[in-house]
């Protein structure tokens, strides 16, 4: 009986210090959500069927929370191969690189979610996704959804665009975006989604725009009061991977790296949809104030974003053939 424990002691420890066989290929996947946000469900979702049927070929590390650097840092990184995929917003991570994709983001061009859907899903979406794939050397996956978003801020509530006025409010790198706000009498300012809670703490900005799941998540309800229901922007975000890293793969490995990825966009878009209502929910029990908005006033202030911006983006005929989607 002594020797018999003695081997099974002997056993447990050859098991335990034996290393776990390493993947042929690793990749990384970087986005900048936290870990509460719908972007690691679809990553998640990607490195669970990845490493699936693959049968541990592939190994998916994930980097949420700008752990890799902001969304336009981790397009570059793509570019040159040092990433191998992310997830990157249209006004983040896509302009800076590709001016049409700004189309996505001129203010009030979306009328509702399905609305949005149909673009990104059609014949402009996937135009908008070639135009990535050559600027940044990638493979287009899929459009993932980051939600409607509304201005907030921690000085006063914002009913009206004159109530914008003088409010330092933190947008993307969109040149679209950074117009919108200034047209709409705020000083636009641009900075890393990763700044803006400290920098309202310390007053560097009063307020941001971004969808209620990140004012959520990201815990900005302890920093602000006031958010006002412009639903002004609907973003999407591309899955891509590197070309640099795909044609190193085998065809039949490079082809489940695909299917991977596009199975994750449907995973990613419901847990939007369901965690968009939960963070409503939640956000008024935490005595945020939300004003219902008569956009009007709102959207004459900003058509001249539409005219500064129309020929970066494909020129009035594009806006056009959005809006009749």
């Amino acid at each position: 009986m002594k020797k018999l424990k003695i081997c099974s002691v002997l056993l447990l420890s050859i098991y335990a210090f034996t290393p776990a066989v390493a993947a042929d290929f690793v990749i990384k996947l970087a986005h900048n959500g936290p870990e509460q946000h719908p972007f690691q469900n679809g990553a998640v979702a990607f490195k669970s069927e990845l490493e699936t049927s693959t049968n541990g070929a592939i190994e998916v590390q994930i980097f949420p929370g700008e752990q890799l650097g902001d969304e336009e840092a981790t397009s570059q990184m793509i570019k040159l191969g040092t990433l191998q995929c992310a997830i990157e917003s249209a006004g983040g991570g896509l302009a800076p690189f590709v001016p049409e994709a700004d189309l996505l983001n001129l203010p009030f061009v979306f009328d509702d979610v399905e609305h949005f859907y149909r673009v990104v899903d059609g014949e402009i979406g996937a135009g908008l996704a070639e135009k990535v794939e050559t600027a940044l050397d990638a493979e287009f996956m899929g459009w993932y959804f980051s939600g409607i978003r509304n201005v907030w801020n921690d000085e006063r509530a914002v009913k009206t665009p004159d109530d914008l006025k003088g409010l330092k409010i933190r947008v993307m790198g969109s040149p679209v975006l950074i117009d919108t706000f200034n047209a709409l009498g705020a000083q636009a300012t641009p900075m890393s989604f990763g700044e803006v809670y400290t920098s309202i703490q310390q007053g560097v900005i009063d307020g941001a725009e971004t969808d209620h799941v990140d004012l959520l998540v990201e815990n900005f309800f302890e920093v602000t009061e006031h958010v006002s229901l412009t639903g002004h922007m609907y973003l999407g975000a591309g899955l891509i991977c590197s070309n640099k890293f795909l044609d190193k793969l085998p065809d039949d490995l490079k082809e489940k790296v695909i299917n991977a990825a596009q199975s994750s966009v449907a995973v990613e878009r419901l847990a939007m949809a369901k965690m968009t209502g939960d963070a409503l929910e939640q956000l008024k029990e935490k005595g945020l104030k939300f004003y219902e908005l008569d956009l009007g006033p709102f959207r004459e202030k900003v058509e001249s974003v539409y005219l500064k911006n129309a020929e970066n983006v494909g020129g009035m005929s594009a806006i056009e053939a959005l809006a009749k989607q």
